[in-house]
């Protein structure tokens, strides 16, 4: 068995599609729109054959406080191939006004990794 995709709710979902095809090569499918439910979505497909779907309906907004811990999804992590890479990718990130909550490190598990914030508060630990 495999996790087939993981979908998180955005507020602008064009945004969100741009972000991950900028800075993690993700491949967009075609836009879904189901205009009855006003639910529109994406799926993002990554090189590794693991899909994101990224879904929007306009009734759909709260945000948690970004950077907090709750109950549901804590984190997802995109492996970038490289300590180098994990630099790299942490310093545009920052240059390009999204928030980084940890620092390029090694943790306790053994992971080098850092953790941003996508443009609606999904934490993402890029890993090697």
């Amino acid at each position: 068995m495999r996790i087939e995709h993981l979908a998180i709710w955005v507020i602008e979902l064009e945004a969100s599609k741009k972000f991950y095809e900028t800075y993690f090569d993700a491949n967009s499918g075609q836009r879904y729109l189901n205009p009855s439910k006003q639910f529109t979505s994406y799926f993002l497909d990554f090189n590794s054959g693991s899909r994101l779907e990224l879904m929007h309906r306009p009734d759909i907004t709260k945000v948690l406080d970004q950077g907090k811990e709750s109950i549901g999804l804590a984190h997802f992590a995109i492996s970038v191939g490289s300590e180098e890479k994990v630099d790299s990718l942490t310093e545009q990130l920052r240059q390009d006004g999204f928030q980084i909550l940890g620092e390029p490190r090694t943790t306790g598990d053994g992971y080098y990794e850092s953790i941003a914030l996508d443009p609606d508060g999904n934490k993402i630990e890029i890993t090697v």
